[in-house]
């Protein structure tokens, strides 16, 4: 009896947002913007902005994050951990800022990135909402694209926000923006932020942060939303 009743509170211990977050390394992402990618991404899970919106509601919020780059080329820096405490998301933080890539010389392929984390979703805690954040410096150049992505694997209900990275001079700031407000951003309040270089990203990607967690946010139904710098 007093395992079932164990298996009751647990049962209804609700999860609000299950947050993953996809890292590009792809060949046009050197070894130093690795680093700043991994390193930003870290600082900015303990900022205390960040560390306030994890904890602005009851319900915890589980978060896992991968690296991607060619079709083939997808690995799990963190797998799905439920952030019910200050201590498990400084332990998230540092399994991020301790990890090392494992591929450099793909390109970038953001469809079947797109179908990894769809894959990883599924395996997600049950949670009230789903979002993945994908930030990258460039245009999908390898295999299917986003739309296809978005139509062939299971995101209905899933959001998918975009974290811009301008530094990459061949694909220019305009084309790599509208590229991700079409083709990229999608679900119920969907965005994107804008890093201007990698140099931003710690910024950029709390700022990200804090809108996606934050109760209201996850609340949001009303379609997608614009840039934000």
């Amino acid at each position: 009896m007093a395992v079932g009743f164990a298996g009751s509170a647990v049962a209804a211990q609700e999860c609000r947002l299950a947050l993953l977050l996809a890292l590009d390394v792809s060949s046009s992402v050197d070894p130093a913007e690795d680093q700043l990618q991994r390193g930003g991404t870290a600082a900015a899970l303990i900022s205390a902005e960040v560390e306030a919106a994890f904890f602005a509601a009851d319900q915890p919020v589980a978060l896992a994050v991968y690296e991607w780059s060619g079709r083939y080329n997808q690995e799990v820096v963190l797998d799905w951990t439920m952030i019910d405490s200050r201590a498990k998301l400084l332990q998230a933080a540092e399994v991020v800022a301790k990890s090392t890539r494992r591929h450099n010389e793909f390109p970038t392929a953001m469809g079947y990135a797109l179908g990894f984390g769809a894959g990883l979703l599924a395996q997600a805690p049950a949670c009230l909402s789903q979002t993945i954040d994908i930030a990258g410096d460039g245009q999908n150049n390898e295999g299917f694209s986003p739309r296809i992505a978005y139509r062939e694997f299971g995101f209905d209900g899933v959001t998918v926000n975009g974290l811009v990275v301008n530094a990459a001079d061949f694909e220019g700031e305009v084309g790599l923006i509208a590229y991700y407000q079409s083709e990229v951003i999608h679900g119920p309040g969907a965005f994107m932020m804008i890093a201007e270089g990698f140099e931003d990203f710690e910024r950029a990607m709390g700022r990200k942060l804090v809108r996606e967690l934050s109760p209201a946010a996850i609340g949001e139904v009303s379609g997608t939303s614009g840039a934000a710098g």
